[in-house]
């Protein structure tokens, strides 16, 4: 059998506009299922399928991984599928956190909801890829469509750590992706949030009793809500469909990594809701790991894990770079920034905000509060790295009041040595405890949420005209559609779009580069050394 993995994720309507360098785990973990499984698959991004001829030829069987802002470009893809081929259509992701609705709105058959290894391999022994049906009421974490009719199968318990390792990652498949060779390539190290707090307002958070289960007994004890409300933020449905952390074995990461430089990447980005939560699991268990607090992080796990990774032949020589995402400010001790910044200098690393009131942040059910974050920036800055600050607007709770805090912990956040606002608007999540709340508004619609954007659009605006004059490695990636004279290009420890103007380079070459000025808040010019 030859699957065809079509990679939708963060793509919209069927083109990616902000994240054309990104290249995500999750589609290469299907493909590490099939591939078990004894299949060759292949990826492809959805712009690529959609734009393409020849992509639905010789495939038996198409899987599609998306979120739910993407079930539009699921649904295109699907319907160019059926029109030459009447291959089993199977869509993973968050979008199959609501299955019934993504089922009917893609006219795919079958949609796995949460973790998909084990799901997965049980569809690839009934035949389903093949197009039986026979079996699949009894397939735990699946809903399914015969005709008009959707079956809602109940949901398969969150993997053991044991099993998790089971699976690998498929590596041989990155060369579907065309920019793989300068796109910053996700490597999952680890699954879950130990963040087991509960949102107090909402549809849900609104029932909150107060009595502190989540926040003060347990690790057993904090699992379960007395009334019911999910874990975790309420905007987030990590906890939810994944539950505890459970982390990846460092030998497995450094494996998968090596093969991946060995084919031609460049950029390394470990992926993980918290990747501060590395290994913590294994200081409790058996207790889950659902206190966002307590123990300290692991650190022997993840020296060992940094060091083994640092000391790859590409890393070495500069050749690749290795970067880290989220991490939980409550957990930023200095012994763990002093730890991060001496395998990872200069390198960014996003600590979440989201609100910049401390009360409005205990509602929400966050780990830490805005004013902790701030002495995580310092530490962070200090220990050599540079921080990127996450804020959303639109939550439930804003106010004039929240919104203002929020503008003040922005611009403290700079003064501190933040080097990036990342902001974004509140999407309504299904199994998260703000799954009934309506989505924010538009920031040109919302006065509140307005006075956050402009802030969030000056900070890195000032920042951006800072980079003038520094110089930065960057990797090249294609010529810039809007204007043929420059290539896109992209700094190996992330940052800014870099156009540089010069006609004879290869995507995947290395290359010295000058910042000489500002193109946009996500664009700088710079010119070759």
């Amino acid at each position: 059998m030859k699957p065809l993995i079509v990679d939708t994720l963060a793509s919209g309507k069927g083109t990616r506009l902000t994240t054309r360098d990104v290249i995500g785990a999750g589609p290469r973990t299907v493909a590490g299922v099939l591939e078990k499984h004894g299949m060759e698959p292949t990826i492809v991004p959805v712009e690529k399928f959609l734009r393409g001829k020849n992509e639905i030829k010789g495939f038996d069987v198409i899987l599609i991984s998306g979120m739910t802002p993407d079930i539009s470009a699921m649904g295109k893809t699907i319907r160019k599928w059926r029109r030459g081929n009447n291959g089993s259509v199977i869509i993973g992701g968050p979008a199959s956190s609501e299955p019934e609705r993504v089922l009917k709105r893609t006219g795919a058959d079958i949609a796995i909801t949460g973790e998909g290894e084990m799901t997965l391999s049980e569809l690839i022994d009934l035949g389903a890829l093949h197009g039986a049906t026979d079996g699949l009421d009894k397939v735990l974490g699946i809903s399914y469509r015969i005709k008009k009719t959707v079956t809602v199968n109940p949901l398969r318990s969150v993997q053991s750590r044991e099993i998790f390792k089971e699976y690998q990652a498929s590596t041989d498949t990155i060369t579907g992706y065309d920019l793989y060779k300068s796109a910053r390539v996700y490597v999952e190290i680890l699954r879950g949030c130990s963040n087991y707090h509960r949102a107090r307002i909402g549809p849900l958070g609104d029932s909150c009793t107060f009595c502190e289960q989540c926040t003060e007994l347990g690790l057993t004890e904090r699992y379960d809500c007395p009334v019911g409300i999910p874990p975790g933020c309420g905007y987030c449905s990590v906890p939810s469909l994944y539950g505890p952390p459970k982390s990846r074995q460092s030998e497995l990461i450094i494996n998968e990594v090596r093969r991946l430089l060995d084919l031609g990447v460049h950029r390394i980005v470990l992926s993980a809701p918290g990747f501060l939560d590395y290994g913590r699991e294994l200081l409790v268990e058996p207790d889950p790991l659902t206190d966002p607090r307590n123990p300290e992080p692991n650190y022997d796990e993840i020296k060992g894990l940094l060091s083994g990774l640092t000391e790859l032949p590409q890393m070495k020589s500069g050749n690749a770079s290795l970067m880290i995402e989220n991490i939980k400010a409550s957990l930023v001790t200095k012994r763990a920034a002093n730890l991060l910044g001496s395998y990872l200098t200069d390198t960014p690393v996003s600590v979440g905000f989201e609100t910049g009131s401390d009360s409005h942040s205990v509602q929400l059910g966050r780990p830490d509060t805005p004013s902790e974050t701030l002495v995580s920036l310092r530490r962070l800055k200090e220990a050599g790295m540079k921080p990127y600050v996450y804020f959303i607007h639109g939550l439930p709770g804003q106010t004039i009041e929240t919104a203002n805090e929020t503008v003040d912990k922005i611009n403290r956040s700079m003064k501190l040595g933040a080097d990036r606002v990342i902001l974004y608007r509140f999407s309504s999540l299904p199994a998260s405890a703000f799954s009934g709340c309506p989505s924010g508004s538009p920031a040109v619609n919302d006065p509140n949420s307005k006075i956050i954007y402009d802030a969030a659009q000056k900070a890195n605006q000032e920042s951006k005209e800072e980079l003038v004059g520094k110089t930065f490695k960057v990797v090249v990636a294609n010529r810039y559609d809007r204007d043929h004279r420059f290539c896109v290009a992209y700094p190996m420890l992330h940052g800014p779009v870099v156009l540089v103007e010069e006609v004879n380079m290869d995507q995947g070459e290395v290359v010295d580069v000058i910042i000489t000025g500002v193109a946009s808040t996500r664009m700088v010019y710079g010119r070759i050394i």
